[in-house]
């Protein structure tokens, strides 16, 4: 039997505005929302809904992360769909959406369906999949559902899993098929090269801050910018995964609302806490691809956030054990944890007034569903989904290792203070976190698409 709860005294976020309101769950979706100033005593009085009192907490729709890589099947020694969602019901995030890099890599209709069923089985948020390209699984590219699946993912640049596209007559089919094609934007020809000249100069013992300059700004930019031009030819519906180059947001950039742009971007929040002089205290531990790149380049991302300009913030969660992290430059893998404080480091900046709440809420809960076309998510409306979180403004977090729920168990934001606290996280109208530890009830599902 589903819980009901009535939440009172809450500043409900939705739609650019904040408001004092009530909120009335019941039946795993909002049924009713009402003025505060309008107290609907009979909810209160009635034994079978239980009252929260929001204390003026913040209530927001439920985070989707559009980009996750939960590690299952094949590679759960660094995490599985149940430890990597559990730290993400744990940051606020009720829905994500995982990519195809597993073993076996998720590359066709069938290998598809079988992690919808693991994720059905372990899943504490609610869950949507990639479909992989290849050089050579067009036709089972052919097969994908819009309704059933978010998109087709392409990696224009080798990285965990190396699932690298790189035949151009097969890239134009891919984007000529007419779904939505999310791309991994880095050229591996130039990429190569660096990597060539920097093994010349130092051998193995590359040092780590030379990432930026392997993966370089000139491989993100010419990538994006080819895929600009053929997804333009093509009327291809483009995502640009994980922007880190202000270059790249000046291709991209147009001023309309998202869901009228046919090219979308997102940033990852790691791309906006950290630049390259970061690399001599925290390593390998902010090695990701694309690479962490310079304070400019952070800054010119942060402040398109704070415009708008970009459609969304994601975590590119990417666990890996510390003793795969902790070696030599070649030998560690890109990708961390982020899944759990993406939110809470993000909603920081609101506390600190250097964004809105609101605007924090479109591009973290509104614009991934609008950009997805996911149903009845992302708002705090009344016939969606009970997916909502409850953030105490002034109390704080501090990221130890025991707090981390990921895993691999580690993170670049240990030690690290943000203002603002996840009180409670909903997911189809259940708390599944309640401030301190997540249930051990799951009430996740399937993500559909419109």
């Amino acid at each position: 039997m589903s819980s009901s709860y009535y939440i009172t005294n809450a500043r409900v976020v939705n739609e650019g505005r904040t408001q004092w309101h009530q909120v009335l769950v019941r039946n795993g979706k909002i049924e009713k929302i009402f003025k505060q100033d309008k107290l609907k005593l009979h909810y209160i009085q009635d034994n079978n809904i239980q009252r929260i009192d929001a204390k003026g907490m913040y209530l927001i729709p439920g985070v989707i992360d559009d980009q996750v890589h939960f590690r299952e099947p094949g590679l759960t020694h660094k995490g599985d769909i149940q430890s990597e969602s559990k730290a993400a019901v744990a940051g606020g995030v009720t829905s994500f959406l995982e990519m195809p890099n597993t073993n076996p890599q998720t590359t066709t209709i069938k290998l598809l369906e079988e992690k919808y069923q693991l994720a059905a089985e372990k899943s504490y948020a609610n869950y949507g999949f990639y479909l992989g390209a290849t050089n050579d699984n067009l036709e089972e590219l052919k097969k994908f559902d819009r309704k059933k699946y978010p998109g087709i993912k392409v990696f224009l640049g080798a990285s965990t899993g190396n699932m690298l596209v790189n035949k151009p007559e097969i890239l134009e089919e891919i984007f000529a098929l007419r779904f939505l094609i999310a791309i991994h934007s880095e050229d591996e020809d130039i990429i190569q090269k660096n990597i060539a000249s920097f093994r010349a100069q130092y051998g193995e013992d590359v040092p780590m801050s030379c990432h930026p300059l392997i993966r370089s700004e000139e491989a993100c930019v010419v990538s994006t910018q080819r895929a600009i031009e053929l997804a333009k030819k093509l009327h291809t519906r483009l995502h640009v995964l994980h922007l880190s180059t202000a270059k790249e947001l000046q291709m991209l950039y147009k001023k309309i609302p998202s869901q009228k742009r046919k090219i979308t971007s997102e940033v990852c929040v790691q791309h906006l806490l950290f630049n390259d002089n970061d690399y001599e205290s925290l390593g390998s531990k902010i090695k990701w691809n694309p690479a962490i790149k310079t304070e400019e380049d952070r800054k010119v991302l942060m402040d398109a956030v704070h415009d708008l300009a970009i459609d969304m913030i994601a975590s590119d969660h990417a666990p890996h054990t510390w003793e795969e992290k902790n070696q030599s430059y070649f030998k560690s893998p890109s990708g961390g944890p982020m899944v759990q404080h993406t939110l809470i480091s993000m909603f920081n900046r609101a506390a600190e007034r250097k964004m809105s709440v609101p605007d924090l809420v479109q591009l973290m809960c509104h614009n991934p569903a609008i950009c997805f076309n996911i149903e009845k998510r992302g708002f705090i409306n009344v016939g969606y989904h009970a997916d909502l979180v409850l953030i105490d403004p002034e109390a704080e977090t501090t990221i130890t290792k025991e707090s981390i729920l990921s895993k691999c168990g580690w993170s670049p934001l240990e030690g690290k203070t943000f203002k603002g606290r996840i009180e409670k996280t909903f997911v189809n109208g259940e708390i599944v976190f309640d401030g301190n530890k997540v249930s051990e009830q799951r009430h996740a599902q399937r993500l559909t698409f419109k």
